[in-house]
């Protein structure tokens, strides 16, 4: 046997396959994703800086009228006066806005985080009849506008004599978010393993011990996302308790600052102190639960 038979007996090395058309090769590919990875550090903070310089003014600004002596023109705070904040907070009744406020949205905020948690784990967990369609009225209920129900709702609780109450807004206020916290509540429980609970009974607890043990501790971030959208929806909604709290010892923050806006004149440094006053309790509560906050919101907007 010959050495040109012998090489022409052994396989030749495949060749190289072109990609199909319309495809980047691999390697393009990798240069190309790592090309975007690399981008220059401007086009990612100008865009940002845009945006905080749109988001920051107008606080800026509201700070600005609040913290400036009657009559200033001047762009900077100095010098500063607390002038406006003592008006509204004892002129103006501010001290008792602020607290009645506070007692809703703490009120709100615990009746819709338990009822969406025992009707979310219903929703989660069982299957009934009308599952599917009690689903789409929840949904088509977040269409409905709030003030096409002031008359119903005004109506009954006068014949509750709930009118000038606090609890007549913290009820309606908890009807309205329940649906959303529902769905929420719900999205997250079906991303809690099922068998965990099926674990727990057979080492001998029942289904509320269950739940208890074993995934209420994991619901912690959808239950605070809820919870403090429950709060901060009862703190800044003005229509609620405009309608069914009727004397100045039951009105809230909201209803308060449309109190500053005069026919004629507005006072612009007293309605700047009790815009910083409102805003202060969402931004600390905020401050303190976003990490928790994304993570309950996305992980209960995903299909369990």
């Amino acid at each position: 046997m010959t050495a040109e038979s012998t090489l022409s007996a052994v396989p030749a090395a495949p060749a190289s396959q072109a990609p199909p058309p319309g495809r980047t090769p691999p390697t393009a590919a990798r240069a190309k994703r790592r090309a975007w990875d690399e981008a220059p550090r401007w086009q990612i903070y100008l865009p940002l800086g845009i945006y905080l310089l749109f988001t920051l003014v107008p606080f800026y600004w509201i700070l600005l009228f609040a913290v400036r002596p009657a009559g200033s023109t001047s762009l900077l705070p100095w010098p500063m006066t607390t002038a406006h904040f003592e008006k509204v907070w004892t002129e103006r009744n501010f001290a008792v806005f602020f607290q009645n406020s506070l007692l809703i949205g703490v009120a709100v905020l615990i009746s819709t985080t338990v009822v969406a948690l025992a009707g979310g784990y219903a929703l989660a967990r069982f299957d009934f009849r009308i599952k599917k369609g009690f689903m789409l009225a929840l949904l088509c209920s977040q269409f409905v506008p709030g003030a096409l129900l002031l008359v119903p709702l005004f109506q009954i609780f006068a014949e509750l004599r709930m009118i000038n109450s606090l609890g007549s807004v913290v009820i309606a206020e908890t009807v309205f978010q329940l649906p959303l916290s529902m769905i929420l509540i719900s999205g997250f429980i079906k991303n809690v393993p099922y068998s965990l609970e099926e674990a727990a009974w057979v080492d001998g607890c029942n289904r509320f011990h269950a739940f208890r043990i074993v995934v209420l501790p994991l619901l912690r971030p959808g239950l605070v996302a809820v919870g403090s959208f429950a709060f901060v929806h009862a703190w800044n909604h003005f229509l609620f308790a405009l309608m069914f709290l009727s004397s100045q010892e039951k009105q809230t923050i909201p209803v308060g600052l449309n109190t500053l806006m005069g026919a004629d004149s507005v006072d612009l440094g007293a309605l700047a102190a009790g815009g910083v006053i409102a805003a202060v309790p969402v931004v600390v509560v905020f401050a303190f639960i976003q990490k928790w906050l994304v993570t309950g919101f996305s992980a209960g907007a995903v299909k369990g």
